[in-house]
């Protein structure tokens, strides 16, 4: 029976400083073997030159890297580059590279698939599979990083846990994941440049102030009364409005930080001024910005883009009630990577997903 090797990227160095130690290695190649798993991203223990074969060996003998492998990509006309990502035999995760004049944003996934099943969204027609390691998570950030240097010449500015999965399902590893972009032993980036984006679960949002994150919280809202986001989010029917607002209040009030309130807006469903009332009621809960983003269409949902003149005027409504707006146009459409719609559609993982379900 084949041995299950521990991922070694789920030790801190400390603890594989103990485990050189008990090998009677001296303790400082474990500062080159992490510098080697992170800042180098290193997904082979016999690339890593300057630690010796014996090493190299002893570490394949005990640990496995839990990397992520490039499968696929598609590039938008509006140069939204989306990159499938296999996880392991059964799995792929998106993550999309979205330039702008201004930033150069990584959107990621934290799960492989969702368990919230968002009425919107393409993604939560997937099942949950399981969660992403901090590793795996950190693999697509150090990926798009360098795409954006090649393609585009500049860094990375921006981080979004936007993509697949719901980050604060997987809170140990989404934490863990950013505690190593922000690392000196990592990517060296300012948790100020991080956004995690939650559907809203109030009891993780209330942890998130505990812990004291230096890193951005979006909320998907959709809706600001609770009737109409039944309909849409079935999580709120456990995370209603009122334990969300308090949620919010105690965040901001343990880290000081703004908060942003995500708005997908739908044609004749949440785009009257009557629910621009309610959202600029709820929004004044903690200081705050509110990003309005045009729906997505996706196969199989009655859901229709809001008309353009309506957005306008539900944003200057926002506006004169002394909120900060911001209407987000999607990129990537044309290759589903926008806001909504990551599912794996790529051609290549289609075909795949076809035949792996034709021989289970």
């Amino acid at each position: 029976m084949t041995k299950k090797l521990t991922s070694i990227r789920s030790l801190n160095l400390e603890e594989i400083q103990s485990f050189l130690v008990a090998q009677n290695i001296p303790k400082f190649r474990a500062k080159q073997i992490y510098e080697w798993l992170w800042k180098k991203n290193c997904g082979c223990f016999s690339d890593m030159k300057n630690i010796g074969k014996p090493l190299q060996s002893l570490l394949s003998e005990n640990f496995s890297i839990d990397k992520i492998a490039l499968k696929d990509e598609q590039l938008s006309k509006d140069k939204t580059l989306k990159c499938a990502f296999s996880i392991d035999e059964k799995s792929v995760v998106e993550g999309v590279l979205i330039p702008t004049p201004r930033r150069m944003t990584a959107c990621i996934s934290s799960q492989v698939g969702c368990s919230l099943a968002c009425a919107f969204c393409a993604t939560g027609k997937l099942k949950l599979l399981r969660n992403l390691s901090a590793g795996e998570i950190y693999d697509q950030v150090f990926y798009l990083k360098k795409e954006a240097e090649k393609r585009h010449d500049k860094s990375l500015s921006n981080i979004v846990y936007m993509g697949m999965g719901e980050p604060l399902l997987n809170y140990k590893n989404v934490i863990g994941s950013i505690e190593k972009i922000c690392s000196s032993e990592g990517l060296g980036m300012s948790p100020k440049r991080i956004t995690v984006s939650t559907a809203g679960i109030h009891k993780m949002i209330k942890k998130l102030g505990d812990d004291g994150v230096k890193f951005n919280l979006a909320l998907s809202l959709h809706a600001a009364n609770d009737e109409k986001r039944d309909k849409i989010m079935e999580i709120n029917e456990s995370n209603n409005l009122q334990s969300l607002k308090e949620a919010i209040e105690y965040f901001h009030e343990k880290t000081g930080s703004r908060v942003t309130f995500e708005y997908i807006i739908f044609d004749q469903f949440n785009d009257t001024i009557q629910d621009a009332r309610e959202l600029a009621e709820f929004a004044k809960c903690v200081p705050c910005k509110i990003n309005i983003i045009e729906y997505n269409p996706i196969d199989g949902e009655p859901f229709q883009q809001a008309d353009a003149l309506k957005v306008e005027k539900f944003a200057a409504f926002l506006e004169s009630k002394n909120l900060i707006v911001n209407i987000r146009r999607s990129r990537g459409k044309d290759i589903d990577a926008a806001c909504g719609q990551l599912a794996n559609k790529n051609k290549a993982i289609a075909l795949e997903s076809r035949s792996l379900k034709n021989n289970l």
